[in-house]
């Protein structure tokens, strides 16, 4: 039987989110250690069922404390359990991640979250000279079914050096090319979450792999690494 998330790590996160002060968290540390235990085990048996299918090099579930030396928002921890999975070797670009917040907030899924300048130069330089894979990709019926198409944070207008009216400028005012899919409580609850995770995240691939070839050679099709 699949591992499951327990209604206790989700009741945990209800009453941080208003009780989001350390007096609160440290008279239910054992709450929180439970929880915390039993989204490692989650995630654990998640990196294992994904290995199946793709190359990985690590998990990781990030710490519930927030960082607020640069935040207006001065409240000390998170209101979600949040992890990613990074894949292995240059060759392999892109990572996975998932969110697990109560009130049907949790999201699974997967992308390029802060491409470097070489990077983001080499995907629009593709996207530009021919935006059709893309496309076919990531608006296509499963997809679209999904995730509902792209996402990711955008420039306003035009990036520099395209036209407003480009082709694909729909594309190419992306600075961020993710995939999210969400998830209501009771699926989060369910025994089959584990299973949609792994059907999202393999749905994901050759979104992947169509980045990671943009990515790893010219646009002569020569590989960039060794």
């Amino acid at each position: 039987m699949n591992p499951t998330i327990s209604p206790d790590t989700l009741d945990f996160l209800r009453l941080l989110t208003v009780n989001n002060n350390r007096d609160w968290f440290q008279a239910h540390r054992d709450t929180y250690e439970d929880a915390l235990v039993n989204m490692k085990d989650f995630a654990d048996e998640l990196m294992y069922r994904l290995s199946e299918h793709d190359v990985l090099e690590k998990m990781r579930i990030y710490r519930i404390y927030r960082d607020v030396r640069f935040s207006k928002d001065k409240t000390p921890y998170k209101k979600y359990w949040g992890g990613g999975i990074k894949r292995a070797s240059a060759l392999r670009r892109g990572s996975y991640y998932f969110s697990i917040q109560p009130d049907g907030k949790s999201e699974v899924g997967g992308g390029f979250f802060g491409p470097n300048k070489e990077d983001m130069k080499l995907i629009r330089t593709q996207i530009a000279q021919d935006p059709t894979a893309l496309r076919r990709i990531v608006k296509g019926q499963k997809a679209i079914e999904l995730f509902g198409g792209l996402s990711g944070e955008q420039v306003k207008t035009a990036p520099k050096g395209y036209k407003k009216d480009h082709p694909a400028i729909d594309l190419l005012r992306y600075k961020q090319f993710i995939l999210r899919r969400p998830f209501l409580d009771e699926e989060v609850l369910s025994e089959t979450f584990l299973n949609q995770i792994v059907d999202t995240y393999v749905a994901i691939l050759p979104f992947f792999d169509y980045m990671s070839e943009i990515l790893t050679t010219d646009l002569d099709g020569r590989p960039l690494y060794e």
